[in-house]
């Protein structure tokens, strides 16, 4: 097994409500799908973002499309309505989560 960047197998797409950012991941290639999975857990997600995420990360699978939903809570310092943040939507979340590598 090697490490494996998920953006050279993988491709997201980001959503949000509230402060609430949702983040699905999808494989290119099925037979991928099981990397994704063991790699890609909610307890890797919030270590590798400990000062950006401050609430539960929950993994939801959707095996027949290979792919998961991350929901992470409290990751958007307030929301849209609330933040200054510059990223209020939360769409700089599939590029981080691509970003990270997983045995493959």
């Amino acid at each position: 097994m090697t490490r494996r960047r998920l953006y050279d197998f993988a491709h997201a797409r980001a959503g949000d409500k509230g402060d609430t950012s949702s983040v699905a991941v999808f494989v290119d290639d099925p037979a991928d799908y099981p990397a994704l999975k063991a790699g890609l857990t909610p307890e890797r997600v919030k270590s590798a973002f400990p000062d950006l995420i401050r609430g539960e990360v929950v993994r939801y699978e959707l095996d027949g499309l290979h792919g998961v939903n991350l929901v992470m809570r409290s990751a958007l310092e307030g929301g849209v309505n609330s933040s200054l943040n510059l990223d209020s939507h939360g769409k700089s979340w599939s590029f981080l989560i691509l970003g990270l590598d997983v045995e493959a």
